[in-house]
């Protein structure tokens, strides 16, 4: 039996172990990566489906889980998100989610045979996370795609070639319903556009020029308003 001194000696090094800091996180542990590639996974499956309706269906689950759909849409109405009245805030929370969906659903229809590859790692930006990964179309051609999550590492954010903002061209395409109806000009745009994308036939099978993240290949979003570049590093609204 050990002395008194080597028992407390064991002791005290097990508890050292337990107190001594953990070393850098695996990729699995990475829990804003897991995320995102929640997501690729998703836009993956989503490739398989037939037409915007069927992979709008494949989305919707996983982009409710993993998208801050409340805070992307307040990042597109910017500082008039406060003057809305919250009874408006709901319904407006309520039609964008579907209306993303739709948008990404849309946007995939240009992606057959592209491949979605997530780094590892997860860089520190502000109070959230930044995940940088790539989609690489049919034709071999890649393209970068960064992803900012806020705190509870969903995706607030999604940026094309590190310069091209999800919210700044969600605040672009929502500039002259609000500017013209007001929350509830919003309301139907969202409504309206998200109709129109899941009636659209079946495109014809074409190279890949995008991926989930990227405006269409004339650059613009649906709604037909540039593109707006916005600083990687942009959070809040």
């Amino acid at each position: 039996m050990g002395t008194r001194r080597e028992t407390l000696r064991d002791i005290l090094g097990a508890g050292a172990l337990a107190l001594w800091p953990a070393g850098p996180a695996r990729a699995d542990d990475d829990a804003a990566v897991a995320t995102v590639r929640r997501m690729t996974d998703a836009f993956q499956e989503a490739l398989k489906a037939g037409d915007v309706r069927a992979r709008s269906a494949v989305l919707a689950g996983p982009m409710a889980q993993n998208f801050d759909l409340p805070a992307m849409l307040r990042l597109g109405v910017g500082t008039r998100w406060k003057d809305i009245p919250a009874d408006k805030q709901a319904a407006l929370i309520a039609a964008f989610g579907p209306y993303l969906t739709a948008t990404y659903a849309t946007r995939l229809s240009a992606a057959a045979g592209s491949r979605f590859e997530v780094q590892a790692k997860s860089e520190a930006r502000g109070s959230g996370r930044l995940v940088r990964s790539t989609v690489t179309d049919a034709s071999g051609d890649p393209s970068p795609v960064d992803y900012i999550l806020g705190p509870d590492n969903k995706i607030t954010d999604v940026y094309l070639q590190g310069t091209v903002s999800e919210a700044g061209t969600l605040r672009t395409g929502f500039t002259d319903p609000l500017r013209s109806g007001g929350p509830d000009g919003l309301l139907a745009h969202l409504r309206k556009t998200t109709e129109g994308m899941l009636a659209a036939a079946p495109a014809a099978a074409a190279p890949a020029t995008s991926g989930p993240g990227a405006a269409p290949a004339d650059g613009k979003p649906l709604d037909g308003k540039p593109a707006e570049k916005r600083p990687a590093t942009e959070t809040k609204p």
